[in-house]
């Protein structure tokens, strides 16, 4: 009988797509993985073969609107986690408890905040994943906050000042969560960890599914916590709505735009930050005006990032890609520093302007920078001029240039999908070791019982 795995996820398709690269891995060794997340990914996941089980909220990522106020500077993650996640938090637990009737084990993202409780209340077996290392809170190596990125200098003053930071910080966001203490308390649960921090890890086992390169020290990680190594996973196929279905020439024109000149500098935005992009476009087409390079823009959906101007022979746009097909043949990849975006940029081997925006771009942005790998322009920063005078110095850098080239064929070969099915597969022993001696012991204790009797 094959092993049933559930995986429940949240977001955009960078917070999807790793979660569908472990399915694949899972099905591929004979279990039988179920992608547990917003209804508007149900077409997406099961065109890739998964089975699916729809859980609230159901958001659609493309709201222009709801993404705007996501990438809010100042309150974008509250906006997020109070008005979008938590006001649905009770169907996400009745969604999410139903779904797990059958598994045999349950696999967690850091925003599915109905996961933890389900896992303690059911008692199912629970592995927690996170995708980018700002989810460690890590004192010895502090993330990057967006709004403050300069409290990142309180680390030259060793952990404890680091350890005052993460704590003030988990006090400045306490009330978010009191939902989530209410429900607990509601079905028989302790209050437990802060579900925004350490209440998201599971005792069992914590992956990170991400490149070992981007973090520096251990000391102070979740217990049984294992860095896989990123997860891929962008076929053109397989993605939500048709984002090249306006231009069914994408594939051909691409070829012939490459062929046609030196490598182009790629400008993105990933999946969710190109709607709320501004004018990040119109300032990159004057920045490779100014430099006389050539350049592709993937803009996305939104009209609104379609430049008013004709453009020149030597610049392309797109609605979108797969990175996989692009990025490796760039001269340098500009982007906003989402997680998926940049373990792509990673594995291409290629240098990186990272234009963070929120969330945990910022520091996504320092670690790939720290990697001598990026140069960062913060958004409110980001125009044409100060963008020529980065990718000129970027793409003149021959230092870096042989550090990206090194660093993807590091991040090529970590194999993060099998690493992270292994660690799944490791902690369903122990489950299957551990019934085993239960169940020896009891057999035990009744014969034992027998004798006494018939004796």
């Amino acid at each position: 009988m094959r092993r049933a795995v559930l995986i429940t996820t949240f977001g955009s398709l960078g917070d999807i797509n790793p979660y569908v690269a472990l399915a694949s891995e899972l099905q591929e060794r004979g279990y039988l993985p179920i992608i547990a997340t917003s209804g508007f990914y149900r077409d997406m996941v099961k065109k890739a073969g998964i089975d699916f089980s729809p859980v609230r909220p159901d958001v659609n990522p493309e709201d222009y609107s709801l993404i705007e106020r996501l990438f809010h500077p100042k309150h974008g993650l509250e906006i997020l986690i109070r008005e979008v996640l938590l006001p649905q938090l009770r169907e996400s637990y009745q969604d999410l408890l139903e779904a797990t009737s059958g598994a045999d084990i349950l696999i967690t993202h850091p925003m599915t905040f109905a996961g933890p409780i389900v896992a303690e209340k059911t008692k199912i077996p629970w592995v927690s994943t996170i995708l980018a290392p700002l989810s460690l809170f890590s004192a010895y190596d502090l993330p990057v906050f967006p709004l403050f990125p300069f409290l990142k200098n309180l680390e030259r003053f060793g952990p404890l000042a680091g350890g005052m930071l993460i704590r003030f910080a988990k006090l400045v966001t306490r009330n978010w969560s009191e939902p989530i203490r209410r429900l607990r308390a509601e079905i028989g649960l302790p209050p437990g960890g802060d579900p925004i921090y350490e209440g998201q890890f599971s005792p069992e086992s914590v992956l990170g599914l991400f490149s070992p390169l981007l973090t520096k020290h251990d000391v102070d990680r979740p217990q049984n916590t294992r860095i896989t190594g990123f997860l891929f996973y962008d076929k053109e196929a397989d993605q939500p709505a048709d984002k090249s279905g306006t231009d069914p020439d994408a594939p051909g024109r691409l070829e012939r735009f490459l062929e046609s000149g030196p490598p182009p500098v790629v400008f993105t935005l990933g999946s969710s930050t190109v709607l709320a992009a501004g004018d990040f476009y119109r300032e990159s087409v004057n920045a490779a005006r100014t430099l006389g390079i050539r350049a592709v823009l993937l803009v996305g959906g939104d009209p609104r990032n379609i430049p008013a101007e004709p453009l020149p022979d030597d610049i392309a746009l797109f609605r979108y890609l797969p990175y996989s097909q692009i990025f490796p043949r760039a001269a340098a990849i500009v982007h906003q520093g989402g997680i998926g975006t940049t373990a792509q940029a990673l594995q291409a081997g290629k240098p990186m302007l990272v234009v963070p925006f929120a969330f945990d771009q910022p520091d996504n942005a320092y670690r790939v920078t720290r990697l001598g790998v990026a140069r960062t322009i913060f958004r409110h920063r980001y125009s044409a001029r100060c963008a020529a005078t980065e990718l000129e110095t970027l793409l003149s850098n021959t230092t870096c240039l042989r550090r990206a080239e090194q660093v993807g064929k590091i991040v090529r070969a970590e194999k993060g999908a099998a690493a992270a099915c292994d660690a799944i597969e490791m902690q369903l022993r122990r489950l299957r070791n551990a019934f085993d001696q239960s169940a020896a012991v009891e057999g035990g204790a009744t014969t034992i019982a027998g004798d006494l009797i018939s004796g």
